[in-house]
């Protein structure tokens, strides 16, 4: 038994120093725990994940406790003849209030974050995300944002095959067309499917919400300023057939000006928002290409 927790010493202690390796839009080798917040929504995420923790933590330790006390004072040797009580209606109460109460107080918090994460009101911009067999589609209406008429258009989205990365891209994470969006800007998220079951999942903006076909799910975010510049990077989270893997998220966090541009450049090479809904040529050649494989 010495010889075993020794070794989880040693584990522990091995792997303790890349516990705070983390990074804030895509997961590090060795990482532990969430990764950054860059949303106030992933602030409030991790906030109530470290308050779990603590819960959970104190309930194993109380419980461990009580386990020593059973083995040490209720053994074979230390009470040869075993007790025949069959009831104690204190214990049993308290071990029914208890758990009520815990979960209780939890529920609190809990519904104050999914009311939270839920919708904004007065977005500054809006975006539809369109799931895909096995891509994704956004959608940018027509809106106003700055001042500035944007919108009207929508693109595809697709993951850079392992044989054609370049630079920093990342496999499996990169796409050829990223999403950009503006900091400190509240964005509405529109999330729907064009066949079957995704999931449009962000984790260090605290986004993860089912693409169902014929529905329209809402959320929202906001990347603080702090993170202009960065990229984001996400996944489909529902098993959605087999390329289920290859169909990543990326965002890229920038100013209102590069926004802008962004938008104009985007909406040039995009599709008319009336067409949108419509499979793209290179996404039914994708499809074709995947079935004859």
């Amino acid at each position: 038994m010495i010889k075993w927790a020794a070794r989880f010493l040693g584990l522990t202690l091995a792997i303790a120093p890349f516990a705070a390796l983390a990074a804030a839009g895509q997961p590090v080798n060795w990482g532990l725990g969430l990764q950054d917040a860059a949303s106030p929504t992933m602030e409030r995420i991790n906030s109530f994940h470290n308050l779990l923790l603590y819960v959970i933590t104190a309930i194993t330790v109380f419980v461990t406790i009580l386990l020593a006390i059973v083995i040490v004072r209720f053994n074979r040797r230390k009470n040869p003849v075993p007790s025949r009580t069959t009831h104690n209606s204190t214990i049993e109460v308290l071990w029914t209030a208890i758990p009520v109460l815990i979960l209780v107080l939890l529920a609190i918090p809990s519904f104050k974050l999914l009311y939270f994460a839920d919708r904004v009101e007065n977005p500054d911009i809006t975006i539809k995300a369109v799931g895909r067999q096995w891509y994704w589609y956004y959608e940018i209406p027509e809106q106003e944002y700055k001042g500035e008429k944007i919108g009207g258009f929508g693109f595809a989205s697709y993951m850079v095959p392992e044989k054609e990365l370049k630079g920093d891209q990342i496999r499996l994470l990169s796409v050829d067309n990223p999403l950009s969006l503006p900091v400190d800007a509240k964005v509405q998220v529109l999330v729907t499917a064009g066949d079957v079951l995704h999931n449009f999942a962000m984790p260090s903006l605290g986004v993860k919400l089912d693409a169902v076909p014929g529905r329209l799910n809402e959320t929202w975010t906001l990347i603080k300023g702090e993170y202009v510049g960065k990229t984001f990077y996400g996944q489909c989270s529902e098993l959605c057939g087999n390329g289920h893997a290859f169909m990543p998220i990326e965002i890229r966090a920038v100013n209102d000006s590069d926004f802008l541009s962004w938008v104009a450049k985007a909406k040039e090479a995009g599709d008319p928002l009336e067409t949108a809904t419509a499979p793209s040529v290179k996404a039914e050649k994708v499809r074709l290409a995947q079935a004859n494989n």
